[in-house]
């Protein structure tokens, strides 16, 4: 797909940066940049705990939402791959390349259906340094900021702070005590929101609680036994409880999403 370059109606999204790009090129859909924009970034080495999370909450927003990230490993790729084809991702590479290769199918994934944004020529390699410069503009361009999952001394915690200087809404994930010394520190300082509930904090943007078509979690919500289940859905029981769809307590079953 080829490279093209904002206009200044959209470059208009980064001036209030002290040092707003002078150039933003792009590949793919620029309508996602009319949307509401929620960024969800965070560390790269996440527990499956923050995973899980991620993946939800991107898969509740991305009906009304763009969601931004980095394409980085860990948090903003699975952030970007959950809410495809709803997704703006901001590389600190030019956009011929692809980086980090590990991600390369959902990138070019990315490149083609969603929305890839960079301020750097088509062949830059990224130094250091190009992913603190990047992070500026995921927090310029999005309406509020989720840190997922964040160290003390990390890139996400940097983003925090040009998130507070910026005065864009932060919110932060529930974390357990030493997973997230980043994220705990900012609740404890009172510089982040913490989300308790993904449906709750979604009616902001304007949505709302699907009913929803699976058949068969709609039979579990009724309230049943993991040996009902089982004789009417047979393997699909296990398959939602690998999926993270259901939880077996006991004899029952408990729908999760």
């Amino acid at each position: 797909m080829e490279i093209k370059i904002l206009d200044n109606e959209f470059l208009a999204y980064f001036k209030t940066l002290k040092n707003p790009p002078k150039k933003i090129y792009y590949k793919g859909n620029l309508e996602l940049l009319k949307r509401k924009k929620v960024a969800i970034i965070g560390s790269r080495k996440m527990n499956l705990y923050t995973k899980k999370c991620v993946e939800e909450l991107s898969s509740i927003l991305k009906d009304k939402v763009s969601i931004v990230s980095g394409g980085a490993l860990g948090v903003d790729i699975s952030a970007s791959k959950a809410a495809l084809p709803n997704t703006i991702a901001i590389f600190a590479n030019g956009l011929n390349q692809i980086y980090p290769k590990t991600n390369q199918k959902i990138i070019e994934e990315i490149y083609k259906n969603a929305l890839a944004l960079s301020e750097y020529e088509a062949d830059h390699i990224p130094k250091k340094y190009d992913f603190l410069l990047r992070n500026r503009l995921i927090i310029a361009l999005s309406d509020c900021i989720i840190i997922a999952q964040a160290d003390l001394n990390s890139g996400s915690m940097q983003s925090a702070k040009f998130a507070l200087e910026l005065k864009k809404p932060l919110y932060v994930l529930p974390q357990r005590l030493n997973e997230s010394q980043g994220t705990n520190e900012l609740i404890k300082n009172n510089k982040a929101k913490l989300i308790t509930n993904f449906k709750e904090f979604a009616l902001q943007f304007g949505i709302e609680e699907k009913e929803t078509q699976d058949e068969f979690l709609k039979f579990c919500k009724k309230g049943v036994s993991v040996e009902e289940a089982l004789a009417i859905y047979g393997d699909k029981v296990y398959e939602y409880e690998l999926e993270g769809k259901i939880d077996i307590t006991g004899i029952w079953v408990k729908v999760i999403i």
